[in-house]
């Protein structure tokens, strides 16, 4: 079924489905890329209507957490926004070291992981992995378990492989993976201090408090309700003086709470919490 197709009283009654029945609230995801997504996954599971799916998303649990997986978005690449990284790595992180030798971040909407490695080998390039603390979230589980898991198609490795030299890593990114079955695997070293866990933005409360938190390329696809949501979310969850760095569209800029942050880098999209 094209997208154009699909009404917005059917995507209505989806979303009404999936909140009351799984407690995933998606009302306020922008409607377009939710409408996309569904095309998908009619087309994906050979549906020929909207009606279809929802009796199967009422009747199939299992079926839920694959349309789950097929609706979020999870495409990702290691060290991606090389000047990002480089901001990080000069700047952002040796202010947080000034007052603390030991800190926490925080990659919400991690996905498959590339970020959560692509962190965890700037830290040990700096000599400091032991000393931060990394949770690592995601509202879908099976793309949690594949962060777990951390085994990408080889042909990927070539985009991260020029990310990272352009980053300006100390070594070859080889390093930090072997090759198995046409799959890289990650050194899971690198990871002895992250705790993956499944968490759903939308309804979420704060768990923790944080340094820095990670959310890139996540809010484009939320409504301004939901963006005011979840802003405040990390608002709560980060430190005063705490660095929150989202995706290079996205902004801070109409948001409510806009004004408890200053810009630190606007290119990359660094922002400081000021007031609490």
């Amino acid at each position: 079924m094209l997208e154009q197709e699909i009404e917005i009283s059917e995507i209505r009654l989806i979303t009404d489905l999936i909140r009351q029945k799984y407690d995933y609230d998606f009302t306020n995801y922008a409607m377009s890329s939710f409408k996309r997504r569904v095309a998908r996954v009619l087309e994906v599971y050979k549906m020929d209507s909207v009606a279809t799916l929802l009796r199967r998303l009422d009747a199939d649990a299992k079926f839920f957490k694959e349309f789950l997986t097929e609706i979020t978005v999870n495409v990702t690449e290691m060290f991606r926004d090389p000047t990002c990284w480089v901001a990080l790595r000069d700047q952002i992180i040796p202010n947080i070291l000034q007052n603390n030798n030991r800190f926490s971040i925080w990659h919400a909407g991690c996905s498959s992981g590339e970020e959560v490695y692509s962190m965890a080998i700037l830290l040990e390039e700096m000599g400091i992995l032991d000393n931060v603390r990394i949770v690592a979230t995601d509202i879908d589980h099976v793309i949690l378990d594949k962060a777990r898991e951390a085994r990408y198609h080889i042909k990927n490795m070539e985009v991260n492989k020029k990310n990272y030299a352009t980053f300006g890593g100390k070594f070859s990114l080889e390093k930090y993976y072997r090759e198995e079955n046409g799959k890289a695997v990650m050194n899971k070293n690198l990871v002895r201090n992250v705790e993956f866990r499944e968490q759903n933005l939308v309804t979420g409360t704060p768990f923790s408090k944080f340094d820095l938190i990670l959310c890139r390329n996540v809010m484009i696809y939320f409504n301004q309700t939901l963006q005011n949501q979840v802003l405040k979310l990390f608002h709560d969850s980060l430190f005063k003086y705490g660095y929150l760095v989202i995706g290079s569209k996205e902004s801070l800029i109409w948001c409510e709470l806009a004004n408890k942050f200053i810009v630190v880098n606007n290119e990359d999209k660094i922002y400081k919490k000021i007031r609490d």
